[in-house]
């Protein structure tokens, strides 16, 4: 790396913590000073970016290499069968969610999906990287982050394993960040972060904070900033559950639910996805761009499609009777923001709700 390159990052670096900061989304100086000591370049030497026609790899031999690293966007870092399974989050969205994990001099944190590795340095550079545990479900990338993180003066614990059981060699934890997203928060890790303890961890279409009792129990609000993150995996996985075809309907029904309602809303989309979790959707467009068709799909088999006023669905949950669910829901509260929502983990399992915990948000049912 040349003596020009790094000055010009160092620039790059400046400049986007200038723009963070005059959006709003950049508001701790020390996470300001961390931002601009860390180089992000270190940990993307190469990636993918998903705009356009399709993914165009981009390495440090290309022009425009270093201008897109310090761009406020997530690049793709690893594609299997064509999808993206790793990548750099947008700075943006890390600093957000680094702020909201509120740490201290002296806080141990586990991070759960490693990527990069670049997280960890600025949790390292933050903490000193003793107080610093970060687990990568992917051994290849482990082993990567791992070398770029000592390259670049970093020695966190970096560990090649499934996050969902986090890291109980070093436990308790003050605090526990993931960077993958779920759909409800592993019970493992109400077990390692100590009481009073935060745990910030992407859930659904948005990134919720939860505070952990002297019960166990975990308990907080979803973040305002929407957040959309690659699906915690099995190594060698996608994450993403297989279309299933067209399966043949158990149940067809007219709908007057505007199709453009579910598509175009983004807000909407956020309810969704927690009423109708592990889900996946698609939506067709005619020429003038208008919402012709909706489709989802889940990984224990519910379908359901809807186009021309009518639904048809398949499997064990009625994914359209939930999408209309979550409609009304969406409609009668006026609209919320994720912010108005919050969840309660115990080691029973995990309740959604809107505005207070006596509130639930009903989850997509199953048929008998």
């Amino acid at each position: 790396m040349t003596r020009h390159t790094e000055e010009r990052a160092e620039q790059l670096r400046a400049g986007l913590a200038d723009g963070l900061e005059a959006s709003g989304q950049l508001t701790d100086p020390t996470w300001r000073k961390v931002f601009e000591t860390v180089p992000r370049h270190p940990f993307v030497p190469e990636f993918w970016t998903l705009a356009g026609e399709g993914p165009r790899r981009v390495t440090s031999a290309d022009p425009d290499w270093l201008d897109l690293v310090y761009t406020d966007d997530a690049l793709a870092t690893q594609l299997t069968d064509r999808v993206a399974t790793s990548s750099s989050t947008a700075p943006g969205l890390m600093l957000a969610m680094l702020q909201a994990l509120d740490v201290a001099d002296g806080h141990r944190v586990l991070e759960i999906a490693t990527g990069t590795g670049y997280n960890a340095a600025l949790l390292s550079e933050r903490l000193g990287s003793h107080q610093v545990v970060t687990v990568e479900v992917d051994p290849v990338l482990a082993r990567l982050a791992d070398s770029r993180l000592r390259r670049s003066g970093y020695t966190p614990l970096v560990h090649a394993g499934d996050g969902r059981e986090g890291y109980p060699g070093r436990a308790p934890y003050d605090r526990l960040i993931a960077t993958c997203g779920f759909s409800t928060v592993p019970a493992a890790w109400l077990e390692q972060v100590r009481p009073a303890g935060l745990i910030v961890c992407p859930l659904g279409w948005g990134t919720v904070r939860l505070v952990v009792a002297d019960d166990g129990r975990a308990e907080g609000r979803f973040l305002p900033a929407p957040s959309h993150f690659m699906t915690v995996r099995d190594a060698g996985t996608t994450g993403t559950p297989a279309h299933p075809g067209r399966p043949e309907a158990t149940s067809g029904r007219l709908t007057g639910l505007d199709l453009a309602a579910v598509a175009e809303d983004e807000a909407f989309r956020f309810v969704l996805s927690l009423v109708a979790p592990d889900t996946a959707f698609a939506f067709e467009r005619a020429e003038d761009g208008s919402v012709t068709a909706v489709e989802l799909w889940a990984a224990d088999g519910a379908w359901a499609r809807t186009e021309d006023g009518k639904a048809r669905q398949a499997g064990p949950r009625l994914l359209w009777d939930a999408v209309e669910a979550a409609h009304e829901l969406y409609v009668e509260h006026d609209r919320p923001g994720r912010e108005r929502f919050g969840v309660t983990v115990t080691d029973q399992g995990q309740r959604t709700w809107l505005d207070t915990p006596a509130r639930p948000v009903p989850v997509a049912a199953k048929t008998a």
